[in-house]
């Protein structure tokens, strides 16, 4: 039992990096989300139901996805191409900016 305690906190430890909530700026997102709008909409809220609304998730949930899409374990060909040149404070940024907006769970 101790040791099922301690592989299981040695991967919660491993683990929480990639977990952490980066902090982003709100302002800065929005200066860069003008290449997301055209399939997102413009407050993230996408008129197509083929795009995922981004606006109200939650940031740590968006920076994840973001990072993962550029690291290639998240597969999109679009989301793929589009996180290529996108820094880590870029993801941060952008999902400050889409966490912030009325949408799926976020209620202004």
């Amino acid at each position: 039992m101790k040791l099922f305690a301690l592989v299981a906190l040695a991967f919660c430890c491993a683990s929480a990096p990639a977990l952490a909530d980066p902090t982003g700026n709100i302002d800065q997102g929005k200066a860069k989300s003008t290449t997301c709008a055209a399939c997102h909409g413009v407050d993230g809220n996408s008129q197509a139901a083929m795009f995922p609304k981004l606006a109200g998730q939650h940031p740590d949930y968006l920076y994840n996805a973001l990072l993962e899409y550029k690291a290639g374990t998240r597969k999109n060909a679009i989301m793929g191409g589009q996180v290529t040149n996108l820094s880590e404070q870029d993801m941060a940024d952008l999902a400050a900016y889409f966490g912030s907006q009325k949408g799926l769970y976020l209620k202004r």
